[in-house]
């Protein structure tokens, strides 16, 4: 069961600049189902598309059809009498407000992008490429009761962290086992490519994954997701997370792996391989040897590579999500996987 925000939304942005910068983007970066560097929506859900458009202009966020299709697939996939899952939300005035009360699926469109557009109004978001904003608008549109407010007044926007804060809360104060998808903004954005599009360099879907974990601490869902029945040294875990939200696992771009040495021969023997020198780009995978004796023993994720220093997110640094830098050609550096994105 999920809570929904009710705001009203204004539409601030250009519509034509971003249509002009959109497009340019996709001609530059590629775009639909040959884009490797997010999972294209379903069928079911392009099918909505004039629909989509219809009411994203009703309510002021036109340019921001190829975003409600992402939260469509992840509610739907595009599928059932209410494909937006907005029976629960505070603007459904014609049906139950309970699990898939909404028996007509154009008023569930009507319902999901007005909320939509509430949400994104509340968060601030200036346009579709102002992923910290988009972030939190997501996930309120998940969680809704008050999140995106909670998380400006008290954190100044989204993060991983306060998204689970908030879950275990509501969860103990309504009585509930769980509360809400914590992961829902890694689950929405594998299917939104314009975040991707517009940050520099290199691959940016497992990067912008990546970045939505920070401050997660003990690794899970990570170990519990990979298979491990309770907690195992969990960095290898995070990126192979990390790579299967972005649907790199099933398509042979990045291994499933949970051991370091696994992960570094895989690259190896795919010859996608440079050593501690090479100067990395976003997604590029990142592997340590703290013992210095020639054998890897963490990985993590490269963010980006500017002036000589490599940033990068790590599962399990300190048993929690975290972003590091070290120059290039630090001794502590083993080498990097190469993704063929």
């Amino acid at each position: 069961m999920v809570f929904r925000d009710t705001i009203t939304h204004s539409n601030v942005c250009s519509l034509a600049l971003i249509v002009v910068l959109l497009g340019s983007a996709i001609s530059i970066f590629g775009g639909g189902s040959e884009n490797s560097s997010y999972t294209p929506v379903s069928a079911e859900v392009e099918a909505y598309t004039p629909m989509i458009q219809k009411y994203a202009k009703q309510h002021g966020i036109p340019e921001y059809a190829e975003l409600i299709k992402a939260v469509m697939m992840q509610e739907s996939g595009g599928r059932g009498n209410d494909p937006m899952q907005a029976s629960e939300c505070g603007y459904n005035k014609k049906y139950p407000n309970s699990p898939n009360g909404i028996t007509d699926p154009e008023y569930s469109v009507n319902v999901g992008i007005q909320n939509l557009a509430a949400c994104l109004n509340a968060a601030g978001v200036r346009n579709p490429i102002d992923m910290d904003n988009i972030k939190l608008a997501l996930q309120g549109y998940n969680y809704g009761n008050g999140y995106i407010s909670w998380a400006r007044s008290n954190y100044g926007g989204y993060t991983y962290a306060n998204a689970v804060e908030f879950s275990t809360t509501q969860a103990a104060k309504l009585g509930w086992s769980n509360y809400g998808d914590t992961q829902y903004v890694s689950h929405v954005l594998r299917y939104y490519p314009y975040g991707r599009t517009f940050t520099s360099g290199g691959n940016q879907a497992i990067v912008e994954v990546a970045l939505s974990q920070l401050g997660n601490v003990g690794g899970q869902p990570y170990w519990s997701w990979y298979g491990f029945g309770g907690r195992v040294e969990w960095c290898a875990c995070f990126v192979s997370w990390c790579a299967e939200q972005c649907g790199y696992i099933e398509v042979g771009i990045i291994p499933k792996f949970a051991g370091c040495v696994q992960g570094s021969n895989w690259f190896k023997e795919q010859g996608q391989w440079q050593d501690r020198n090479f100067e990395p780009s976003a997604g590029h995978i990142i592997f340590f040897d703290w013992e210095g004796d020639g054998v890897t023993d963490h990985v993590g994720i490269v963010e980006k590579c500017e002036d000589g220093i490599v940033y990068t997110v790590e599962g399990n640094s300190g048993d929690a999500c975290k972003q590091r830098n070290y120059a290039v050609g630090n001794s502590s550096i083993y080498g990097y996987g190469t993704p063929s994105y």
